[in-house]
């Protein structure tokens, strides 16, 4: 009888493990965000915060350089982007990007350095459209950006590639075929924040534009919501953006109305120019470079890697806690920007001199 009680005792803490495995450990502390009694609270657990401040932290800007003189496209060869800036303002950003981007790898990482204009290394070819993608997000997404605005290091901190991309999923079925096919769910997967919802959001709404909807109450198509499915799946982009935000439903929405947009924050505005952001990004500038990339840049299914709202908040509710790094480097601000700002003063001058 003994050895079957501590068999049961042992089950019992292995299930009670299993059971808390899912759950945050405390502290929890709570920040009401609207009227009381309408469950408008955010909920924070302090241990966690503490873990995503370490990866959030500004880089100190390289010293500012003159931007008067020649050109970088006058002075150097093969310049497509970037050809406006100061000779000593390109050299001063392409500093800043090797350490945004490949601080281990060096100048090397992009560039040949037998002869530094040969686009040989696919590389330099993708950084140069991503300078351009950056010019685009600062210049044609200030609905979401405002003028915070972006830079490199937004998305990569000091990786060649950033810590939080996405491929397409490859397909699944049930162990048993007669189970037929799982509907991309059932499936705890990091994409939903480990929920069994549709894995495939990114797929339907950060790639192609399927209606993002939620209020239904069939399982078939019915306008104007759409079906449960469509339901499920919008549920899974929303729990992937609460947790690459760090945040709770209830930053964009009220809680005892999600749908209505005049019950919702004004965040939820900015959420939804972000989803239409990325998708941008993705179908303008990331997935044209699929030929550029290597096979081993590529996911299972032979497409390039993709940005979702991780990429740039990797946790936090603003990209870096809302730091501002483009003001440092406007030549990222917009094409021909950095043309189209006043000299920089010497060093001890006084305004104006």
């Amino acid at each position: 009888m003994s050895t079957l009680n501590a068999a049961l005792r042992v089950m019992s803490m292995l299930g009670a493990g299993l059971l808390l495995s899912a759950c945050e450990r405390p502290p929890i502390d709570t920040v009401q965000r609207g009227f009381r009694g309408t469950a408008m609270v955010e909920v924070y657990n302090p241990r966690i915060l503490e873990g995503e401040q370490e990866k959030n932290v500004v880089p100190a800007a390289t010293p500012a350089a003159p931007r008067e003189g020649q050109k970088a496209s006058e002075v150097y060869q093969n310049v497509k982007v970037l050809g406006d800036v100061s000779v000593a303002e390109f050299t001063r950003l392409m500093v800043a990007m090797t350490g945004w981007v490949a601080p281990q790898q060096g100048c090397a990482y992009c560039h040949n350095l037998q002869n530094l204009a040969d686009d040989s290394l696919y590389t330099k070819v993708v950084a140069r459209r991503m300078i351009q993608m950056t010019q685009h997000i600062n210049a044609d997404w200030k609905a979401h950006v405002a003028d915070t605005g972006v830079t490199c290091y937004t998305c990569h901190r000091g990786m060649p590639v950033p810590a939080e991309v996405w491929f397409q999923p490859a397909p699944q079925k049930h162990a048993l075929r007669a189970a037929g096919n799982k509907m991309a769910q059932n499936t705890p997967d990091a994409a939903v924040a480990y929920a069994s919802l549709p894995y495939d959001a990114f797929n339907r709404y950060l790639l192609k534009a399927e209606d993002i909807r939620v209020n239904t109450s069939t399982a078939l198509p019915t306008a104007p919501y759409g079906s449960m499915a469509a339901t499920e799946a919008t549920y899974g982009l929303m729990m992937h953006m609460a947790d690459g935000l760090g945040v709770n439903c209830t930053y964009c929405h009220n809680s005892r109305a999600f749908a209505p947009w005049k019950e919702s924050t004004p965040q939820r505005v900015t959420a939804w120019h972000g989803i239409r952001m990325a998708r941008d990004l993705n179908t303008t500038y990331m997935e044209p470079l699929t030929d550029t990339f290597p096979p081993h840049r590529k996911g299972s299914e032979g497409d390039v890697a993709k940005v979702n709202c991780a990429t740039c908040h990797q946790g936090a509710y603003k990209p870096l806690y809302g730091s501002s790094m483009l003001k440092d480097y406007m030549a990222l601000s917009a094409a021909g920007a950095q043309a189209a700002l006043p000299p920089q003063p010497a060093a001890g001058a006084a305004p104006g001199q």
